[in-house]
Parts: structure tokens; sequence; C-alpha cells
């Protein structure tokens, strides 16, 4: 049985299909397009040119012209026939060759990573060999010993030389994967090597194996190409590198032919080039990542509007207006934040809660520009101290983050470089912004120390000499290094044990209230935020459905959803008694959602109402706001008294 459940994203290469690839690739297209081209041509090169590539039917050393587009030999034979049957024994001597040195490669690679021990060590110890054996004279030395053989003995010598620095790579990422969770759960479930190695292990390899086998077919004709070029080739057959080999031997460039020379050359740097783009595109599409890197989020509203200050609703320090965001896939558009707005008050603690895949990150990440491609903002505004973050350029995005707002990212206590000391990494954030000075960094890094509750002596420290509640406290030292006027935090303990995560979140409290800065925390834990929080957001759906006072959501919850949150998990203390979850599961954010997102999940539900329209924010006490038909002063009105208390008590 497969570990579906548990295992991660895979690099779906081999269920995508060639034409899908290509369809997806542009630069798989063109790779794919100047290969076939080239198969092509040599396929039908009867049919192209009728002339005999080995007979010299011709006057030696004519010019391109139309008859003949590239000239003629020295012995009268047509360079542009010699170029297309050249193309047939190239293209079979670096195909050949790197399906034989890849099958290889892989196979004792991906062997030596999976089983180990001494049979994985024997491996091991014959790719080494093979490393660093010289490769030019190797194949030298075995073609001169199998000269004779044609082809095929051309394409077992490359082969055989050309598998060992891809089994060495596979070997590196197989056993990066044979540690990984999903294999482990593949094998506690009792599947067989074979099925892990082809089920679980080779499909996330498949763009290295693919990047494998074009490196050693551009590897396999430029090693033809050079033996050909020194004679030890089989000089009599006709190949793109024999080409090169009577070029120079008949000292064409003296006589002035330089295209003998530049048609088999341009040739081999062409088909090289169609390899890379093939590779490339196989990347992009067996490794989102890939396609990704580098790229920032993409902003699809007002590309060119004016950039001007203006002051926040109520003083607001950070206010979101209508923002919707989400990520562009090849199936569409998915809109994981809908419509939000949301301010947050200098000095403000506001909690952000919600089941996982609600919104809740993606709305932090989109409002401060840190949303990773493919992510986008699709329209809205988020503006800090009346500074449109979204409208702003890269530079003076760089100028702004850490300075007036940073993050401390989830599980972010993995984000310090193990081999860099701590204090280093203090010290980055207040170099990028022009704190130079030795001693003033010194004094900020000990006073941060000081703040977060950690021994100066600790700067010092490598991160693996810390234990995870200290390095989550370094890196909240490090967001806090410039005082920003607000920090968003996206569950910054969910890694630590409750003990240590009081702890942290109380010196956070503390640091807030000392430093007057405003707080964005995002968490799973309800409870934790009541305490914490001096007011909180209930997303669902990718919409705030409820926001209230963190008293005033404690006594007095008012959406279903905000009160099946509220009541999951038993209080510590009181009588015994059975709780539920919320049964079912949140809609697809990829589709619209006419009406209230939690209609299917309430037990509260007014078909006709709740599944027709969205719900109006409307505002029940000061400061009090819930996206519920349930309080809808229009419902209400159309509603029996007797029909409204029933919904509201379920």
């Amino acid at each position: 049985m497969t570990s579906v459940s548990v295992t991660p994203p895979r690099l779906r290469l081999l269920a995508f299909g060639p034409w899908r690839i290509l369809r997806r690739s542009p630069r798989a297209t063109a790779g794919a397009a100047i290969i076939g081209l080239m198969v092509l041509l040599a396929l039908l090169a009867s049919v192209v040119s009728h002339a005999d590539p080995n007979t010299g039917t011709f006057d030696p050393w004519l010019n391109p012209s139309a008859t003949h587009l590239l000239g003629t030999t020295a012995l009268g034979q047509d360079i542009f026939t010699q170029l297309l049957y050249g193309a047939r024994l190239t293209l079979l001597i670096g195909f050949a060759s790197a399906l034989i040195a890849t099958t290889i490669g892989t196979s004792l690679g991906v062997a030596s990573a999976y089983f180990g021990g001494r049979g994985g060590e024997a491996i091991n110890t014959l790719t080494n060999v093979f490393l660093v054996l010289p490769g030019l004279p190797l194949l030298i030395v075995a073609s001169a010993f199998l000269r004779g053989g044609g082809v095929w003995s051309i394409i077992v010598v490359i082969a055989l030389t050309g598998w060992a620095w891809g089994a060495r790579v596979l070997r590196s990422q197989a056993l990066t994967l044979r540690t990984r969770d999903f294999v482990q759960a593949a094998v506690v479930t009792g599947e067989g090597p074979g099925r892990i190695i082809f089920r679980e292990m080779l499909p996330n390899l498949a763009g290295i194996i693919a990047a494998n086998f074009f490196s050693t077919a551009l590897f396999a004709v430029l090693s033809e190409a050079a033996l050909s070029f020194i004679g030890i080739g089989d000089v009599s057959q006709v190949t793109w590198g024999t080409m090169l080999y009577w070029a120079q031997a008949k000292q064409s460039l003296l006589h002035g032919a330089w295209w003998w020379v530049m048609a088999p050359g341009l040739s081999i740097a062409l088909l090289g080039t169609a390899f890379a783009l093939l590779n490339f595109g196989i990347d992009e599409i067996s490794n989102p990542r890939a396609r990704h890197s580098g790229k920032a989020t993409r902003v699809l509203r007002r590309r060119a509007a004016p950039r001007v200050t203006v002051q926040q609703p109520g003083d607001a320090l950070f206010s979101v207006r209508h923002l919707n965001a989400g990520y562009a896939t090849p199936g569409g558009s998915v809109r994981a934040v809908r419509g939000v707005s949301l301010d947050v008050h200098p000095g403000e603690f506001l909690g952000l809660a919600g089941e996982s895949g609600c919104g809740k990150s993606t709305l932090a990440f989109a409002a401060t520009r840190l949303l990773d491609a493919p992510g986008v903002v699709f329209s809205g505004e988020a503006r800090l101290a009346g500074q449109d973050l979204l409208a702003l350029s890269s530079e003076e995005l760089r100028q702004v983050r850490w300075r007036e707002y940073s993050m401390v990212f989830q599980a972010s206590m993995n984000i310090l470089n193990p081999v860099l000391r701590v204090r280093e990494q203090v010290f980055d954030a207040m170099q990028a912004h022009g704190v130079t000075d030795p001693e003033r960094l010194e004094a900020r890094a000990r006073e941060l120390f000081n703040l977060v509750g950690i021994r100066e002596d600790y700067l010092s420290a490598y991160p693996h000499q810390l234990s995870g509640g200290m390095k989550q406290r370094v890196v909240i030292a490090i967001a806090l290094a410039l005082e920003p006027k607000i920090v968003v935090m996206d569950e910054p303990t969910t890694a630590l044990d409750v003990v240590v995560q009081r702890q942290i979140l109380q010196e956070i409290d503390g640091v807030r209230k000392r430093l007057g800065i405003s707080i964005i925390f995002i968490t799973h834990d309800l409870s934790l935020l009541i305490e914490m929080s001096d007011r909180i957001a209930i997303m669902y759906a990718g919409e705030v459905v409820e926001e209230a006072p963190a008293s005033s959501l404690y006594t007095g919850a008012k959406h279903p959803y905000t009160t099946r949150l509220m009541t999951a998990f038993p209080p510590l203390s009181g009588p015994r008694e059975r709780r539920d979850g919320i049964p079912g599961r949140p809609p697809s954010l990829a589709q619209d959602l006419p009406g209230c997102p939690f209609f299917e999940r309430c037990p509260s539900r007014m078909p006709g109402h709740c599944d027709t329209r969205k719900p109006a924010t409307v505002e029940v006490s000061p400061g009090h706001k819930v996206a519920c038909f349930l309080h809808s002063p229009v419902v209400q009105a159309t509603q029996p008294q007797e029909e409204r208390h029933a919904l509201a008590s379920d």
C-alpha cells in the first residue's frame, strides 16, 4: 500500500506525458522542436538529398550555392548531404550512450543509497574509481582497443566511461530521500524495496535523471567528435565528428572552406542547446520550486498608480482593504484570501485564528509582499503608516522591510545558518540597513538578548548549541533588531512544547508593551489568543467571519464557526463533558462561493439565505463584527422569532 497521506508533493514528471510537458514549457517546446527537426532530416536524408555522402561526384572545393547549400569537400562530396547522413549516427551515438549510461548510473546510484551496507559501499567504491580515472585518456585507450568494432563499440565505450558522475549525484539525492518520512512510512507499511524505489523514490528523482540523460547524451556526442577528430574513431563512417576530422585533415580553413568546419560544429552546438532547453523545461515541470525560484509576488492591480501617503481609517497603523490574493495554477486561480479588510492599531496585539488552509498565512504574506510565487495579489491595498506596500518598487520595499515591519516565520528556528555564529546573524539585518559601527552592533545585540531572555554569552554560540526555544528567541530578537512598527508572527511556537511556548509568548508580550510595537500573531490555538491578544479575527475559507476584542469573543462568540472552535477542546477544570469537532471539511478555494463559506458545515444554516448570497458584516456590539445571517437585521426582520432562537441555540 502506498503511503499517499504522508507523501509530499512529488515530482510528477512520469504522470505528465510528453505533450503536456511541451504545452506547459516554452523552453521544452523549443528544445524538442530542434531535436525533432534534426531527427526528421536525418531520417529523410535520402529524400532531401539524392547525392551519396561518401562518393565524390562533384568538383572539389565548391562554394555554397543553390545546388550545393554548404559547398563540397576536397574530394567532391556534398557537405549538406554529409551533414544529413551524419546526423543519423551522431544522434544514435548520443541517445544510445545516454540511455545505457543513465540506466547503469541510476540503477547503481539508487541501489547503493537504498540498500547501503557492504554492497552499497562496494558500488560507491566502484563509482569513485571511475570518477578518478581521466575521462579522455580512458576513452582513447578503450577506443583504440576496440577499434574496428563499428559504431556500437564507440557507444559502449562512451557509456561505460560516462555513467559514474550521474551515479554519484543520484546516490547523494537518493540518500536524502531514503531518510524522508514518506519513504519510512512506506517501509513500515510493508512495501517491498522494488515498489518503494520505483513508486516513492524515482518519481522524486525524475528531474535529476532527465538532467543526467541529456548531459550524458551531449557528452557522448562531444566524445565521439573528439575521438574522430584525433583519428581514433571510425573515420570511414559519416558522423559530425568525422566531418570535422576530414575538414582538419584536408586543411579546409587554409582553402577558405570554413563552411566545412562550421556546419558540423554549429550542429553539435545547436544539439547541445536543444538538450539544455529540454532539460530546463522538464525541470520546470517536475520541480515547481525551480519554476518559481527568485520570483516575487505578482501584484495585478493598478500597475502604475501614483503612490500617496494617506491617513489610515481610525488612525490604524496597518490597514488591509478588500485584499484578494491566492495562487495562479495551471488549473486556474486559487483565491485563498477573499476580500479581507482588517486594521491593526499602534501597540495592539491582534490574533489571527482558524483551521489549516483558511488563508491566515496567505493573508499575512500577501499584505507584506512576502508571498512566494506563484502567489498573486489580485486586488486590494495593504497600507503601513499610510504607505501602500503593494505599490512599492523592489528597492523601496527592501528599505521598508525590517525597519518598518518584520516577520517571524513558522518553525523559524530553522532559518538560522548552521555555519555562522549567532552574533553574525543578529548583526545581518542591522548592517543591511546601514548600522555598521561595531560597538553599536554589539551593544544592540546584547540589548536584544536581554529583551528576549537569553544570556549574552550565547551570541558567540553556533545554532546547534542552542535549544529549540533559545533559537526561537534568537529569531524573535532578530525581528526586533530595528524596532519595527509591526511584527507578523506566523505560528512561531508550533514546534515547541507548551512550557516553552508560554515562556516565549510572555517574553513577546513584555517586549510589545515595552517597545510599543504592534503584533499580528497567527495560530491555531484560540485559547492562547484569548489569553494574549487585545483583539482576535477568525478566518474561514479565506474570509474574516468574526472580529472582536478577546474578552468579548470569549464570553459571547457570535458566528457558529467561532463557537465550534471555542468548544472543540475541553476545559482543564469543571465537569467532564463530551466535545465534538466540526463535521465536514472547508470548501475548495479554487471555486466561487456564492453564499456563506461555512454553509455546508453550519448547524444553523438557513437555505435560501446562506447558500445564495454573502452575509454582510454587521457590528453587533462596539468592536464586535460578525458576517452571519443569524445577526443580519434584514433576515431577523423576516424570520419568525421562535425560529431565530432555535437556530441560534444550535
